[in-house]
């Protein structure tokens, strides 16, 4: 970085809908952090919970900014956010996560020594309510937030690595200049839409910026223990499903190629699920990913539909 030019500022972004549970926690850590002059902002996305109530008396003292988004979406938040600050840095947190105290000062530290950096992240750990239940396979702790790749910084190229959402910060003027998170992903509500960090990511390698794993960005993700059963692990893994769908459909990919690429995953998946009916956990993991691909494919499906022409009369 030119020495003559201003330091880089940061803003700590928590998108929240009904999490009062957790979110005091998450607050807590951004304001414990390592780190002189920093924002916070709560965007908080039409909860109907005590999350106001919650906010007020931090927004009353001035240590966090408290803005509220009736346009229920959680890319449409982080938008929301970005909008509402100038700093340089935007690190998002989620808010049932809490950030370790040189969370922020690690990510400034990274954008600061390379300009070119449009994306960083860190290690994620998760912090269970009690001891995981034994059919939970490594593989799907990750979609309940856990990343880990390694003690030592990453260069990522493949955009499947991406830094996990619960822990993601991005350039502002990079974001602003693709349009911001794509409102078609990122959950909204209940349906649980993933791959907007993804998507940024993605465009961001395109276009020759850096994407950096930082290993001391530690964040830890509170895992709910609603989310310990088959049932949420399926209905994720079917909102995963649909989310590849509208990221191949942002990218362009063909209906025959949507066909075959789901059709291929699904049956690869379902091998895989009877190979290991010894394995309870490798099992599972397999029958998720399955029940992924049948919700790929029905959107492929649904598509189209939307797509046939409506038959004139006379050609029914």
């Amino acid at each position: 970085m030119d020495q003559s030019s201003p330091p880089l500022t940061i803003a700590a972004i928590i998108c929240t809908h009904n999490r009062d549970r957790y979110l005091q926690a998450a607050i807590e850590s951004l304001l414990r952090q390592a780190l002189p002059a920093f924002e916070i902002l709560v965007i908080d996305n039409a909860s109907t919970d005590g999350t106001a109530a919650l906010v007020q008396p931090y927004a009353a003292e001035g240590r966090v900014r408290y803005l509220y988004e009736a346009e229920l979406g959680l890319s449409v938040a982080r938008n929301r956010g970005a909008e509402e600050t100038q700093a340089d840095i935007l690190a998002y947190l989620d808010d049932d996560a809490i950030a370790d105290d040189h969370w922020l000062p690690e990510l400034l530290q990274a954008y600061g020594h390379n300009p070119r950096l449009a994306v960083a992240g860190g290690k994620v750990t998760l912090i269970w309510p009690h001891q995981p239940p034994p059919w939970i396979s490594d593989s799907l702790t990750g979609a309940l937030g856990a990343f880990d790749l390694g003690s030592e910084p990453v260069a990522i190229r493949d955009p499947r690595l991406t830094p996990r959402g619960v822990n993601y910060s991005v350039r502002r003027d990079f974001l602003q200049g693709v349009g911001g998170f794509d409102p078609h992903l990122g959950r909204i509500g209940k349906k649980l839409l993933s791959n907007e960090e993804l998507y940024v990511t993605e465009l961001a390698l395109k276009q020759g910026w850096d994407v950096t794993y930082i290993p001391t960005a530690l964040v830890g993700h509170q895992v709910s223990p609603e989310r310990i059963n088959r049932r949420w692990f399926l209905e994720r893994s079917w909102w995963q499903g649909v989310s590849e769908y509208y990221r191949d459909q942002a990218g362009q990919v063909t209906t025959a190629d949507q066909v075959r690429r789901g059709g291929e995953r699904l049956l690869r998946g379902a091998y895989k699920t009877v190979k290991y009916l010894g394995n309870a956990a490798l099992c599972f993991d397999n029958l998720a990913y399955v029940y992924g691909q049948i919700g790929y494919l029905w959107c492929v499906v649904e598509g189209l539909a939307r797509r046939r022409p409506t038959p004139k009369p006379g050609e029914l």
